[in-house]
């Protein structure tokens, strides 16, 4: 029974919690290299966390009940607004939610009975995840495969696209796409044009500041109707905070939702959730205040210089190179097998993320650099040259023959949790609570070998298995 008979005390819920995070990921540090972004600065977590916690029980439902949320988020999205070219911007939870509300009101502006959206294969999934939310076909076009940048010719554009996709960066390779080549396309054909600054929105600014070169990606650009920026990446503001920007403010209603076929209180919601609290939105607002300018340029300056020392260093560790040319602060390298690397690093205790081959790109391993990463660039790169040397001498991960095949031809939907949970564990993958934390170079290595709709099917059953 997981609800107590009686209530617990405080002290007795920290400690429960403390013990549930045991074997989590830490999230200050910078041994991670994916999910978490740190300053490196306890103050300005702090004050995050504190105003987090003030406007906890704040739901930003309705804003003619809570007008502070209205002011704050008039304050953080002109913040954004002001480093990505104006726009009319609405405050979201996320990334995805962002690229969900981009879509809705592309779609329905142009109104077609068949939408369709053209995007980069280096497109970020909340796209295809939008597409499968709202019935829009996505039509993926290939990458240069030596640069990882979409190109602007050839997009196959038609009378029922209503949206077409850059990315500034895309996240695998952390380069930026040529934003007004694909906006000038998109806008000689009459179609909105939405880039996926997630990521980059909130850094390439400070980048350029910092001596970086930075094409031109945001609204400033003819042709570009809609940007969405991450605040808890590059802004560094607790999770749950991101601002999708229109250029023009009709198309930002097209993202509101509003309904009044009820007979109860008055539906109208800016995002896809209605009840939500507005601790992200008071920890993002505190997260900008606290550091200001000055604060957000050194950030840039300090993950500028990481990024170059990694890429050259990366470079020279033997049977590794970088995937293209990183404009940004996401860097991505291969090697012989990168499945079995990400696993020596992280008995080492460094997590470094591994990414899938896919059409034509080799998998690799890919680093979010961050404020705190440059402290410990050294180190990293010392782990990474370690653990290299340690992947050769195992040698890649070793497939069950004819394993691949066996799941290709499967019926996975024919088999139950329990006899998914005992296939996963023949292969070393066992995922089940109690079984620790798995090595995981052969599943990763199963995945890779998989065609893309399998791949899918396994990892949802994985997910199931884990939260079974």
């Amino acid at each position: 029974m997981n609800l107590p008979e009686t209530g617990r005390s405080v002290e007795e819920l920290l400690a429960e919690v403390t013990r549930l995070k045991e074997h989590d990921l830490p999230v200050r540090g910078g041994k991670v290299t994916a999910y978490v972004y740190d300053t490196g600065r306890a103050a300005v977590h702090e004050a995050a966390a504190r105003v987090y916690l003030e406007m906890l029980e704040v739901n930003s439902l309705d804003p003619t009940a809570f007008p502070s949320i209205v002011e704050m988020e008039r304050q953080v999205v002109g913040a954004v607004a002001d480093q990505l070219g104006g726009g009319h911007g609405i405050f979201t939870s996320g990334g995805t939610e962002s690229i969900m509300l981009a879509v809705k009101a592309a779609r329905d502006l142009m109104g077609r009975s068949r939408p369709n959206m053209v995007l980069p294969v280096t497109a970020h999934p909340a796209f295809h995840k939008a597409a499968h939310y709202l019935g829009v076909e996505v039509r993926p076009v290939p990458v240069d495969l030596e640069t990882f940048r979409a190109t602007a010719g050839g997009l196959p554009i038609d009378q029922d696209t209503v949206l077409v996709v850059a990315s500034a960066p895309s996240y695998p390779q952390g380069v930026v796409d040529p934003v007004e080549e694909i906006a000038a396309v998109a806008a000689a054909a009459g179609v909105p044009c939405h880039v996926d600054a997630c990521v980059g929105g909130w850094l390439l600014p400070w980048l350029r500041e910092a001596g970086a070169k930075v094409p031109a990606f945001d609204l400033s650009v003819p042709g570009v109707t809609s940007i969405s920026c991450d605040l808890h990446k590059y802004g560094y503001a607790p999770k749950g905070a991101s601002v999708v920007l229109f250029k023009d403010p009709a198309m930002r209603r097209r993202a509101y939702f509003a309904s009044a076929a009820w007979p109860g209180y008055t539906v109208i919601n800016t995002t896809v959730q209605s009840s939500r609290s507005a601790g992200p939105l008071g920890g993002a607002w505190a997260t900008l205040q606290a550091l200001g300018r000055d604060g957000y340029l050194e950030l840039g300056r300090t993950t500028w210089e990481a990024v170059k020392r990694l890429r050259s260093g990366i470079s020279e560790i033997s049977g590794l190179r970088v995937l293209g040319e990183p404009e940004s602060a996401l860097v991505a390298f291969t090697g012989e097998d990168v499945f079995t690397l990400a696993d020596e690093a992280r008995a080492r205790g460094w997590f470094l993320q591994p990414q899938l081959s896919f059409a034509g790109i080799p998998a690799n391993l890919h680093i979010t650099v961050t404020g705190v990463t440059l402290a410990g660039v050294e180190a990293m790169l010392e782990v990474i040259a370690e653990s290299a040397a340690a992947a050769r001498r195992r040698g890649p991960a070793v497939l069950p023959e004819g394993l691949v095949e066996l799941v290709v031809g499967m019926d996975l939907e024919a088999l139950d949790d329990a006899a998914f949970a005992e296939l996963a564990a023949a292969v070393g993958a066992d995922l089940r609570p109690g079984a620790g934390q798995p090595e995981l170079a052969v599943v990763n290595a199963i995945l890779d070998a998989l065609p893309v709709a399998h791949r899918e099917a396994v990892l949802v059953r994985f997910l199931s298995l884990i939260y079974a």
